[in-house]
């Protein structure tokens, strides 16, 4: 969390939280698991915002 453009999971987390997992109750652990786990697949349904948020101009992880 210290150096987010280090670590691009943290913006990952960051809008999985404020789009998808904020201001919700969780019955039991599998309730977590799923309503995480539909989060997760609502954010891959955009491919530009995955490479947008993923990516570094300094490197390229293409080659």
């Amino acid at each position: 969390p210290y150096s987010p453009e280090l670590n691009p999971i943290e913006q990952v987390w960051s809008w999985l939280r404020q789009r998808c997992l904020a201001n919700q109750s969780f019955r039991d652990y599998d309730d977590i698991v799923d309503k995480v786990c539909a989060a997760w697949n609502q954010f891959l349904q955009c491919t530009q915002r995955v490479k947008k948020m993923c990516s570094r101009q300094w490197i390229d992880l293409t080659s």
